[in-house]
């Protein structure tokens, strides 16, 4: 029994890497294994085709252009039914697995059509890649496919309001709101002037001290709108994973009481999605039209409008800075905002996918100038912005998180 299951162990092994490697590797792996070399199970013959049908660039003939055998996992088919293949797809393979796989499909094989009949879209795994196609190529998906369009990137709204909401309400109310932060939960709310007015018929001449009967507190209406928080966001095509993101944060913030937001996105010309935003974050995303060239200068210039109170407006750029308006016009605004009181952050990429592309001295100039530059993933935006709304150094949090550029 024990050599049994030492057989089984090592024949797992091989056909992992048998389904790795691909059909080719067959040969190489022969003399491993219980008998003799690689053996699939039914469901691994099945996601050998999948990964095949990606992976593969063998012809149909087997042979590639130049004539040699094909690589990649399984062998090559000159067509595939695009709904079993995403049904294989989301049935054998985890989650993250799958949305790798669906945005090779697209990049390698040019499988644009998985957005434009309806009945493929339903059984696709919404996220962020497959979503910023989508949005890209919106103006080319026939009429039919646009409200399964709507429901998936809906789908991925939800997902990723859930997955910050909470945080950035905390990061919010943890700034804004000293209550959070005293032994007495009402200590901070509590109007000393008007108490002790009203109290001072109560004034204990032995004691000399004032024993008050009753306490006033500051209306907590009066927070409302408190802070001015202004999300200016890079809608050119290297910008789509953040624009998604910066997006549905723009709509979080809208969405608390104490901050009025302002949503804005921008490329050669300035659309203003504050409405959108409000309202409904899917109209926001397909209200941004990605591509197209980048001009952050006019973009800072029509925010400015909206900073009443300097000293309580937060203003953010997502934007990777290739500048290709008035660049020394950006640095002078830029400077001119913060010494006004403004705090001022450039995102320099809102996502998970590591070290962006970036004009380096762009962002250098900023920083010096008091703006920190750097990528930051979501998970982390909700600590920068409870920093920034406490008045902290930005650039110091930034090298503390790993983030500084």
């Amino acid at each position: 029994m024990a050599e049994d299951i030492k057989d089984n162990g090592r024949n797992g092994a091989v056909s992992r890497w048998r389904l790795i490697l691909g059909q080719e590797a067959e040969e190489a792996l022969s003399g491993y294994g219980a008998g003799g070399g690689p053996t699939l199970t039914e469901e691994e013959r099945i996601m050998d085709a999948a990964l095949a049908a990606i992976y593969n660039e063998a012809g149909a003939d087997g042979t590639s252009q130049a004539g040699s055998k094909g690589r990649g996992a399984g062998s090559g088919h000159a067509a595939i039914n695009l709904s079993k293949w995403l049904g294989d797809v989301r049935t054998f393979f985890p989650e993250d697995v799958v949305s790798i796989i669906q945005s090779d499909a697209m990049e390698r094989k040019g499988w644009k059509q998985l957005l434009f009949e309806p009945e493929l879209l339903a059984a696709v795994k919404p996220d962020i890649q497959l979503v910023g196609t989508l949005l890209a190529l919106k103006g080319k998906i026939p009429e039919k496919t646009k409200d399964t369009a709507r429901m998936l990137v809906q789908a991925l709204v939800d997902e990723l309001v859930k997955l910050l909401e909470t945080d950035i309400r905390r990061a919010v109310t943890g700034a804004l709101n000293k209550r959070q932060h005293s032994p007495l939960p009402s200590l901070s709310g509590l109007d000393w002037k008007r108490t002790i007015e009203r109290n001072l018929k109560h004034y204990d001449a032995e004691r000399r001290m004032i024993i008050p009967e009753r306490f006033f507190y500051f209306d907590r209406a009066r927070r409302s709108k408190e802070w001015t928080v202004i999300v200016d966001i890079d809608q050119s095509g290297s910008m789509a994973s953040s624009v998604i993101w910066a997006s549905v944060i723009g709509s979080i913030f809208a969405s608390i009481p104490a901050l009025n937001t302002r949503v804005v996105a921008f490329d050669t010309e300035v659309v203003d999605l504050t409405e959108q935003c409000a309202n409904d974050p899917v109209d926001m995303l397909f209200g941004i039209q990605l591509g197209g060239g980048t001009d952050i200068h006019k973009s800072v210039k029509y925010c400015e409008q909206f900073i009443e109170e300097p000293k309580k407006t937060l203003f953010i750029i997502v934007s990777d800075l290739y500048e290709n308006g008035n660049q020394a016009g950006l640095v002078r605004r830029m400077r001119e905002l913060r010494e006004s009181g403004v705090r001022t952050m450039t995102l320099l990429a809102l996502s998970d996918e590591g070290k962006p592309s970036y004009d380096e001295r762009l962002a250098a100039q900023l920083t010096r100038d008091g703006t920190p530059c750097f990528a930051c993933t979501p998970a982390l935006l909700p600590v920068l912005v409870e920093g920034a709304l406490k008045g902290q150094d930005l650039g110091e949090l930034s090298k503390r998180l790993g983030m500084a550029r």
